[in-house]
């Protein structure tokens, strides 16, 4: 078994000496080590902590930033001052206090099915009709009565808006109807609201629609779905599928009776009527003449006019309350969806609420909650995404048991060799880690992809496909981990070996500048110095180069010797600007050459 590394926590800056005196080692050792990556330091002129850690790692430690520790260490005490400030405000629920509450369910699937006939429908013929109220259009949710029972319904976008909630702390519904078309069965979109909706753990009922029509095919239906492993519960499986034409009418009511028999197999559609108020935002916006207007849903306690709310970074005493018929109400139950007024700005769909005591707590938590965020921010700037070893560490550390994949595949006929390898890997695996499919498709991997893998802490797996620009842009603002492949037996080695922690970090290089010389100068000390202009990117003394002419590569993993901008020293040029620039190993420069910078990063 490998020797851990000693850790080593190393300044932002910090001199020759320093450093040796740090590892234990003579500052002679570590110049020759600086020399050697292209950088000339004496004895006591300062270095920064990306040199300091190249030394570092060269010698056998394990560098690490003592300012990003300490950032992190301020971070945890922010957030245990915050959950301590939570704890005197709410209390755990006791069981002989919950009571069932209405079930609140959210529909999905494919463009052109029926969605929105089918809510229409339901919102027609089950909702009593009201006057018009303050609010004059519905505020995204609403309540249908069947019998003497409550269902709410969120009337949201699709899968996108459910998976963004859930990506922000929110579940968003307890049950999700399935919506398919009898004429055109399951399409790309009703596979991905399947994966958001199993993702998410939520129960599944599926709405057969458009049953009159003449090519409807309910059997067929049923069967792809089947093959999606969602069973119809008359063929031996659990989940209820109900056959529906909304524009007459018909199987309405079955579909909300197969809704309650679904919510009464839960065991987590509970509230406590008198309980602490709280619940989720489900939209917001502002209104020009009565300030911030929110959507909200309650899902414990019960909310009254005049509570003070507080609701991700925002808070406020609510003045005003509105049914989904614009009714003026004074109090909400659990499930109820209403607007608000009063909130000091618009907060996020996602958002939880919850009451608290007064506007002075409420204000010094939104405070908090904007530094932790800033800090956490500022703590993840620069780092690599989520990766397989990552995740492996969480397995080590007890906090979960379960890798979780999104696969797409070029054709059909490697992805379900891929998923049933994989699904083997699993059963065989004896270390208690657990493969996880939550989507399985073909086709490039969009930013829709990246979603569903941020909101459920995924890694990507394609084989032969590529990335789309928005999934890039996406994948690397919400740190998602995407794996490409080209060849199965990789595909299979790399997670098999993750699941047993065995798999090495690897490493490729990022571009991170490019320079045009204009000018060469020859300096008896330095050699040749390229007289440059940075195009694109940055310069950084720490980077490698690669100097080519008229596309031929002259030289090539060159470390950047010298960097200079009107006679300095400097650490980086940006783009825009002049500096001089000397490479070891090279000095043929001309005018013209082009200059590539860039870094090695780990890939995985």
């Amino acid at each position: 078994m490998a020797q851990e590394k000693q850790v080593i926590q190393l300044p932002d800056y910090l001199t020759v000496r320093g450093l040796a005196d740090l590892i234990g080692a003579s500052p002679i050792e570590v110049m020759k080590r600086l020399i050697a990556n292209g950088i000339m330091a004496s004895i006591n002129q300062q270095i920064d902590y990306e040199t300091a850690a190249i030394v570092v790692e060269e010698m056998g430690f394990e560098a690490h930033s003592s300012t990003a520790i300490a950032a992190e260490e301020a971070k945890a005490e922010a957030a245990s001052k915050t959950t301590q400030e939570w704890r005197q405000i709410y209390h755990t629920e006791k069981p002989e206090n919950l009571k069932v509450r209405p079930p609140v369910v959210t529909i999905m699937g494919h463009v052109d099915h029926g969605k929105t006939t089918l809510l229409d429908t339901i919102r027609k013929t089950k909702v009593a009709a009201g006057e018009a109220g303050g609010i004059t259009q519905r505020i995204g949710a609403y309540r249908a009565m069947h019998g003497d029972r409550q269902i709410t319904f969120i009337d949201t976008p699709g899968h996108e808006a459910f998976t963004q909630m859930r990506a922000r702390g929110a579940q968003g519904a307890d049950i999700v109807v399935l919506v398919v078309a009898s004429d055109d069965s399951v399409m790309p979109q009703t596979r991905e609201a399947l994966s958001h909706a199993r993702a998410a753990n939520v129960p599944i009922v599926v709405a057969i629609t458009k049953i009159d029509k003449r090519n409807a095919n309910v059997e067929k239906v049923k069967k792809d779905l089947a093959d999606l492993d969602l069973t119809p519960d008359e063929w031996g499986g659990s989940t209820i599928m109900v056959p529906v034409a909304a524009q007459q009418g018909t199987g309405i009511e079955d579909l909300l009776e197969a809704i309650l028999l679904t919510a009464d197999a839960q065991e987590n559609i509970v509230a406590n009527p008198k309980g602490e108020p709280s619940g989720i935002v489900l939209e917001a916006q502002v209104d020009p003449s009565r300030g911030t207007l929110a959507t909200l849903l309650v899902l414990n306690g019960t909310l009254s006019l005049g509570d003070v709310i507080l609701a991700g970074k925002s808070y406020g005493r609510i003045r005003a309350m509105y049914d989904e018929y614009g009714k003026p109400v004074k109090q909400a139950a659990p499930s109820t969806p209403l607007a608000v007024l009063g909130l000091n700005e618009r907060p996020q769909p996602g958002d939880r609420f919850e009451r608290v005591k007064n506007e002075k707590i409420a204000r010094q938590i939104v405070e908090e909650r904007k530094e932790i965020a800033y800090d956490a921010l500022s703590a993840q700037e620069g780092r690599p995404a989520i990766t397989l070893e990552d995740i492996f560490a969480q397995f080590a550390a007890g906090k979960s048991s379960d890798l979780n994949l999104i696969i797409k595949a070029d054709v059909q006929g490697t992805l379900q060799p891929i998923v049933d390898s994989l699904k083997d890997l699993s059963e065989k695996n004896t270390d208690g880690v657990h493969l996880r499919i939550l989507a399985a498709d073909i086709g490039n991997i969009t930013e829709n992809d990246v979603m569903l893998a941020q909101a459920s802490r995924c890694i990507i797996i394609g084989f032969s496909v590529s990335v789309d620009n928005a999934a890039l842009r996406s994948a690397d603002a919400h740190s998602v981990d995407i794996r490409l492949y080209d060849v199965i037996y990789k595909l299979l080695e790399d997670i098999e070996l993750a699941m047993k922690g065995l798999l090495e970090p690897k490493f490729g290089e990022k571009i991170i500048g490019l320079a045009e010389v204009r000018q060469v100068f020859r300096i008896s000390s330095l050699g040749a110095i390229a007289g440059s202009y940075v195009r694109e990117g940055e310069v950084r003394r720490n980077s490698r180069a690669r100097v080519k002419r008229a596309g031929k590569v002259l030289a090539e993993n060159s470390p950047v010797s010298s960097l200079k901008r009107l006679k300095e020293d400097v650490r980086e040029v940006r783009a825009g600007f002049e500096c001089g620039i000397g490479l070891d190993n090279f000095a043929d420069f001309q005018p013209g050459d082009m200059i590539e910078f860039y870094v090695m990063e780990r890939v995985n």
